[in-house]
């Protein structure tokens, strides 16, 4: 170890250490100090060796040689290690002679659509895409996704990647590094491509309304971009449209996030983006997670678009276009969405896991073997289209979502966003929802050495033997993960966390009595499980 470390420029890592930093499909690590304990572990050497990583694996899918020289896009959200890796990243692609596009502050989505757009005055399309960012992480981290044409990494990808860059990183010498740097400022060309992207979500909702320029005219519609890379959605698409934007507010991109989590499941972002809309009496607030690859939006009431209303609108839609199409969604649905796609929309709901990716290729394999599905949509606010060539892209959801107030208006129907709200109208919502993380001590001694994974499935399958000697608890018939249960009203679903030692559990009810009970059968299912804290869940059930 001592002799690799001392023939290289950079502190030894191995393999393991770069495995580290996979998070399902992205990479995603600590980039600058700033919170304690956390150890800056995605530094410059190593966001060089995943760049040239990336350019290996490219090179080697895309069967190009040496004469081709391929071409990758980076495109950043507002973090404060932005640039630095940026420019670290595009050391490593420069390094094994790519050409270099930097699209400076930019989206998820329009990154994937760099992939697919034919227009050479902006230098597309590219064969390959890089996105920086750590989605609504804390300002310390950041990370990598990466797309081709045929859309974003999987797990698989990823792990390749992270394996040719350790391999990389410890060949790193004096010398490579200072090349690097050299052919990088050789080969690196600068575009605005969010101009190209911006304008193609314009034409989607001219298109809707009949190619009206302005079919959003009057309509008073805020935008909370939470100072992540969303503010252009305000002047770059709603303006030109006709929308009045006044109150709009976080649009300046500021890394250390200020104001709030860009998060559309963070309650405190979801105060904020309903408090402007009652302020400033606008028809809609549309709010964005740090890369837009998320969203959601609010009514002129301050009722939020989000969670199980954003998929039954988003479906309802959807639905309008495509009768009896097939709506995949992740696992914590709520039973009341179930009923609102089957009875009322005549759909057909299929609850898939947790994971953006999973949703989306889950959707795509029902169409592969000739189950039409044209819509993936996760409760976080990841949603995907056929039509946008399953991109989970939060600017197209509510392109989507504006299309209908254009198209509503065009054939002579007033009531602004109203439209919207009776699109859901029949929805059931429990009184009760909570999701309760019940985390599992990888030290404890009942673990016996063992992963936390095994743990928390020897759980799962403690539980779910238990249920079967309570009659007033029935177990979901199709279920892809953990264990869902219906009782006393309600449901409950029990599932190990896709990165984390921690089993969520969430349970919805018609009271909180009810809630009570169903967290009573947990309860006294996994109570022997001394590994696992069941704090959480006795607090909800009244428990010391």
């Amino acid at each position: 170890m001592a002799a690799s470390a001392s023939a290289t420029a950079v502190p030894y890592l191995d393999k393991t250490d770069f495995l580290k930093l996979q998070n399902g499909s992205d990479i995603r690590g600590v980039a600058v100090d700033g919170v304690e304990g956390e150890l800056v572990n995605l530094t410059e050497p190593v966001a060089e060796a995943i760049g040239a990583a990336f350019a290996a694996w490219l090179m080697e899918k895309k069967k190009a040689d040496a004469s081709q020289h391929l071409r990758v896009s980076i495109g950043h959200d507002s973090r404060i290690s932005a640039k630095l890796l940026q420019n670290a990243i595009s050391r490593g692609l420069a390094g094994a002679g790519l050409e270099v596009v930097h699209y400076g502050l930019a989206s998820t989505p329009a990154m994937f659509n760099s992939t697919l757009t034919k227009n050479e005055a902006f230098l597309c399309p590219a064969d390959g895409s890089i996105m920086i960012t750590a989605s609504h992480l804390p300002f310390n981290r950041n990370g990598f996704k990466f797309f081709t044409n045929a859309g974003g990494f999987g797990k698989a990808d990823i792990k390749d990647i992270l394996e040719r860059a350790a391999d990389i990183y410890n060949q790193f010498t004096e010398e490579s590094l200072p090349n690097s740097e050299r052919k990088a400022s050789l080969s690196i060309k600068k575009v605005d491509y969010m101009i190209v992207y911006t304008s193609d979500l314009v034409k989607a909702v001219r298109k809707a309304a009949g190619n009206i320029e302005k079919p959003l005219e009057g309509f008073h519609i805020v935008v909370d971009a939470g100072n992540g890379a969303g503010g252009f959605f305000a002047a770059k698409v709603l303006e030109p449209l006709g929308a009045i934007t006044s109150g709009s507010q976080f649009l300046e991109p500021d890394g250390l996030f200020p104001n709030h989590i860009p998060n559309p499941e963070d309650k405190t972002a979801m105060k904020a983006i309903t408090q402007a809309v009652l302020d400033n009496k606008a028809d809609l607030g549309i709010i964005f997670d740090t890369d837009v690859d998320r969203s959601a939006a609010v009514d002129f009431t301050g009722r939020e678009f989000n969670r199980n209303r954003l998929i039954a609108l988003m479906a309802a839609i959807v639905l309008e276009e495509h009768p009896g199409t097939t709506i995949v969604t992740d696992s914590v649905t709520s039973d009341g969405l179930t009923t609102f796609i089957e009875k009322k929309l005549g759909g057909r709901h299929h609850r898939f896991k947790r994971g953006y990716k999973n949703v989306i290729d889950e959707a795509i394999r029902l169409n592969s073997i000739g189950e039409e599905s044209h819509l993936a949509i996760e409760t976080s606010g990841h949603g995907a289209l056929k039509e946008n060539h399953w991109l989970d892209d939060g600017a197209y959801l509510m392109v989507k979502i504006l299309n209908k107030l254009a198209s509503a208006r065009a054939s002579g129907k007033g009531g602004g966003s109203k439209v919207l709200t009776d699109l859901i109208d029949g929805l059931q919502e429990p009184a009760f929802a909570a999701e309760l993380r019940l985390k599992i001590n990888q030290n404890h001694p009942d673990l016996k050495g063992g992963s936390f994974r095994e743990y928390g499935e020897a759980v799962l399958k403690h539980l779910e033997n238990s249920i079967g000697s309570d009659p007033s608890l029935l177990k979901a018939p199709v279920n892809y993960e953990g264990v869902r249960v219906s009782g006393y009203g309600g449901w409950f679903l029990l599932r190990l966390s896709l990165h984390d030692p921690v089993l969520p559990l969430n349970i919805e009810a018609p009271s909180n009595d009810d809630a009570v009970k169903l967290g009573l059968a947990v309860l006294a299912a996994v109570k022997d499980f001394a590994g696992l804290d069941t704090s959480a869940l006795n607090k909800l059930v009244g428990a010391s």
